[in-house]
């Protein structure tokens, strides 16, 4: 059995999209119960119950979380609300304490998934399980890494799986905690579209204000779900309180969003001619950049006859100035059109560089 023929089933059980919510981190008895008891009263539909119980953190001497005791909490939570749970495990030890304490769906945290000898310990303290587990993205965008992690789960006998997209770490500040970075996460969907996709909206923003957003972003491209960050007192939370929210704003969030009819067979006609013109144009552009690095290849030559520098500022300058310039011009995303001419720019340093 490989990844490519698991069934996956698991998620039908749940309605569409699945909703996991609740806090970054389990703080106390009684934030558990009015979390869970607000989501209850909400209406939201909410089946799963999160809560951080280890917490993974950049630095020492911060909260690292309560320990097993919060899982007796999340026990508490199930008993009183009715939902199952689900925690992350970072090691074996982690994995015993929640098999025993009967949390119904695990994940493996970005920290995790990015050392395969984590991945291996973990897989093989759950060996059989038939738990879900989920995997959530590697911190650096590496698809292999990801793969990795749910083959290593499968070669463990663990078959009911999924995964998180939560975004990718950048050394550059955006808007984004964690950028989308929507292709990488796209490219697993379109080789395995059998396992669970759900996404992580509070990791990827990183502040309430952009959740909506990336959440309905996720649906309109087919994902099955996703895990909010979700606290009674969201100011006060002991970790990442910038982007959690009241159990009332999921509900209100949950209400606005809108899933996608994946049955594109009533405009097939329609649509194939859109991707037939998207096509032809996407032709011209590759006509167009390949008629480019030609005239670089002559740039090339001429600083190489006149030893002049490759790179040169001024020019970048003018680049950016004419990109930003032609971005109001055009009605589209600055950011976009500079990130198209940057990557235009490397490729033309890189072709003069082979001169």
């Amino acid at each position: 059995m490989n990844l490519q023929n698991l069934e996956n089933n698991w998620i039908k059980e749940f309605s569409n999209p699945l909703i996991i919510a609740g806090p970054c981190s389990a703080e106390s008895e009684s934030q558990m119960l009015e979390t869970a008891k607000r989501i209850k009263e909400s209406n939201a539909d909410v089946p799963i119950f999160r809560a951080g119980i280890w917490k993974p953190r950049t630095k020492p001497n911060g909260f690292e979380g309560v320990g097993v005791i919060g899982l007796n909490w999340l026990k508490k939570v199930k008993e009183e609300y009715g939902f199952k749970t689900a925690t992350e495990v970072a090691n074996a030890h982690h994995v015993a304490a929640a098999l025993e304490a009967d949390v119904d769906i695990l994940w493996i945290g970005a920290r995790s998934t990015v050392n395969p000898f984590t991945v291996q310990e973990i897989a093989e303290a759950l060996k059989g399980t038939d738990k879900p587990v989920l995997v959530k993205n590697p911190v650096n965008p590496d698809l292999a890494l990801w793969i990795g992690a749910l083959e290593r789960l499968l070669g463990q006998n663990v078959k009911n799986l999924g995964v998180l997209h939560r975004g990718f770490s950048t050394y550059q500040k955006t808007k984004y905690r964690n950028i989308p970075n929507w292709q990488i996460a796209l490219d697993f969907k379109n080789q395995f579209p059998n396992i669970p996709m759900l996404v992580d909206p509070s990791h990827i923003c990183g502040n309430r204000t952009g959740l909506a957003g990336i959440a309905q972003e996720a649906l309109n491209v087919g994902y099955e779900g996703m895990m909010i960050e979700t606290h009674c007192t969201p100011d006060e939370a002991w970790s990442d309180a910038a982007q959690q929210i009241t159990p009332e704003t999921l509900a209100d969030l949950m209400q606005n969003l809108q899933v996608r009819n994946s049955d594109i067979s009533a405009f097939d006609g329609e649509m194939g001619r859109h991707r037939t013109l998207i096509s032809d144009l996407d032709f011209q552009l590759i006509d167009l950049l390949s008629q480019r690095m030609k005239i670089s290849e002559k740039i090339g030559n001429l600083k190489k006859d006149n030893n002049i520098a490759i790179f040169q500022p001024e020019r970048w300058k003018v680049i950016t100035e004419y990109a930003t310039q032609k971005a109001d011009e055009s009605g589209m995303s600055a950011e976009f059109i500079e990130k198209v001419f940057k990557a235009i720019h490397e490729e033309s340093i890189e072709v003069q560089n082979s001169i």
